[in-house]
C-alpha cells in the first residue's frame, strides 16, 4: 500500500510564506507525477501544481509566480513553497501522486493552510 504524508501547514498572516512537504512510501519506487491540490469548504478540489519525474511542472491559474513546486525523486518527496499568501489561499492542501502516465492515483490526508487578513 502507498502512503502519502503531508506536513507544513498552519496559520499565517497575509503576505507570509509556508513550505509544504509530502513524503511517499510504499510499493511505488518512482511516481510518474506528484503534486498538490487544494479544497476550501463547499468548493471543488482544484489543481495547485504538479511535477513529473522528468521535472515538467504545471500550475493552477494565477498561482505560478507565488507558488513553486519541487521534487526530490530519491527521497520520494514533493514540496510546495508558497509565498505572498492571500486569504483566498485558505484551504486544505492535499498531496497527490500518480503511478503512471495513464493513472493510478494516491492521496494524502491533507494539511490545513489558513491565511488571515
Amino acid at each position: 500500500q502507498v502512503q502519502l504524508v503531508e506536513s507544513g501547514g498552519g496559520l499565517v498572516q497575509a503576505g507570509g510564506s509556508l513550505r509544504l512537504s509530502c513524503v511517499a512510501s510504499g510499493s511505488i519506487i518512482t511516481f510518474y507525477a506528484m503534486g498538490w491540490y487544494r479544497q476550501a469548504p463547499g468548493e471543488q478540489r482544484d489543481l495547485v501544481a504538479t511535477v513529473t519525474s522528468g521535472g515538467t511542472t504545471n500550475y493552477g491559474d494565477s498561482l505560478k509566480g507565488r507558488f513553486t513546486i519541487s521534487r526530490d525523486n530519491g527521497k520520494n518527496t514533493v514540496y510546495l513553497q508558497m509565498n505572498s499568501l492571500k486569504p483566498e489561499d485558505t484551504a486544505v492542501y492535499y498531496c497527490s501522486a500518480r503511478a503512471t502516465y495513464f493513472g493510478g492515483d494516491y492521496w494524502g490526508q491533507g494539511t490545513q493552510v489558513t491565511v488571515s487578513s
